[in-house]
């Protein structure tokens, strides 16, 4: 497999999991660490024989690494997982508070074998506080930090957000931020550490702007009816003729006026009163009215690209054909799954392509030369330990 990018010189050892963990392996990958994913050995059934242990091309969140297949449950392959954690830089799991000691591969033993590991663990609450062992989602984490709260329109219940604040925002992200300063740490001192990533702390700390704005009376508990929330007639996404939705958010006062311009609102006296919360309601009623009077296109064609802050509400499907998008590299096609690039882009160590999912156990064979094991010893560890595709 190629790689490129500026963590090409780290190696990454991953558990296989759910959520936060596989989504910060990918980004570490997608920058060109070589991460090695070791995926659970699965028992093939008589039915769908080793298409059990075929990863599905449209798990983007599995792209750019390589994979071995182990029986954790076996001291062979657990042998096998701390000789590879031997040489690498960063280790990542997602499992409960106690899984992976139980399994013989904590952050003692490991650290044990190699001091300068960099332990990573994401899990919903944390690896302590009375909450720790529960079980729980993207939704309950949260659910517990207010940011869930802020999700809802006035009067009006709490709207889920796919993953998208918890998970990857709250957890994964917060994952490699983490991890990338312990490997750091590491690199200057010699010293290996844990990162305990909590969904619940990273996703308190996405609140911390509205969280400051709260603690001086600048936001309140209102869901909905806030600048930043909905609240605003001036920050909102508005349906048109044609039931498509555009966005706008020109809080700031000239691009607020140009929005007023291209409206032809400038000399209406209550749309003055930007900043006044009570007229909210009403203008954003009349805000209704008028988008309702044009598609979104020609929305677009009087406001995409001028200071407004104006945006099309585009679906999963129309996002990738976008003329910016598409002029970024946004998005990309691999295998016929369309998916997001790596990001962000860098001017000198650039990632030159998007790396597909590999199959569960592609990479058995090299993976266990490479840690030095005989010909004779790998095809008993496959028969009993690892598992090779087919």
């Amino acid at each position: 497999m190629t790689r490129s990018g500026p963590l090409s010189h780290l190696t990454v050892i991953e558990f296989a999991g759910l959520g936060p963990a596989p989504f910060a392996a990918m980004l570490l990958a997608d920058q060109g660490a070589r991460v090695i994913r070791i995926d659970r050995l699965i028992k093939p059934s008589k039915q769908d024989g080793m298409a059990s242990l075929t990863a599905r091309d449209s798990d983007v969140l599995a792209r750019g690494r390589e994979s071995i297949a182990l029986d954790l449950k076996k001291p062979e392959a657990i042998e096998i997982a701390l000789k590879l954690i031997e040489s690498a830089d960063i280790l990542i799991e997602g499992f409960r508070p106690g899984v992976m000691e139980s399994l013989g591969l904590g952050p003692e033993i490991c650290h044990a074998r190699n001091p300068k590991l960099v332990y990573g663990r994401v899990t919903g609450w944390g690896q302590t506080g009375p909450l720790a062992q529960a079980a729980g989602h993207d939704i309950n984490y949260i659910a517990l930090t207010g940011a869930l709260h802020s999700t809802a329109r006035a009067q009006g219940q709490p709207t889920p957000t796919p993953g998208l604040i918890g998970d990857f925002g709250g957890g994964g992200m917060l994952l490699v931020y983490g991890v990338l300063a312990a490997a750091l740490h590491a690199k200057q001192t010699g010293e290996g550490q844990v990162v305990d990533a909590a969904i619940t702390d990273g996703s308190a700390l996405l609140t911390a702007l509205i969280q400051g704005w709260h603690s001086v009376g600048l936001w309140n508990d209102q869901a909905g009816t806030n600048n930043g929330d909905g609240g605003a007639h001036f920050y909102d996404s508005y349906r048109c003729s044609d039931d498509n939705y555009i966005s706008i958010g020109p809080m700031e006062p000239q691009f607020y006026a140009l929005l007023l311009e291209k409206l032809e609102l400038t000399d209406d006296l209550e749309f003055k009163q930007q900043w006044n919360a009570k007229k909210w309601p009403a203008l954003k009623q009349r805000l209704t009215d008028i988008f309702l009077t044009k598609t979104r296109d020609q929305w677009c064609a009087i406001f995409e690209g001028t200071d407004a802050c104006f945006a099309p509400v585009l679906s999963l499907a129309e996002a990738p054909k976008h003329p910016h998008n598409q002029s970024r590299g946004t998005y990309t096609v691999v295998n016929n799954i369309v998916q997001p690039s790596p990001a962000p882009k860098f001017s000198k160590t650039t990632v030159r392509h998007c790396n597909p999912v590999n199959p569960v156990a592609a990479n058995t064979q090299e993976i266990l030369n490479e840690l030095g094991y005989s010909f004779d010893e790998r095809a008993h560890l496959i028969i009993n330990t690892v598992a090779q595709q087919v």
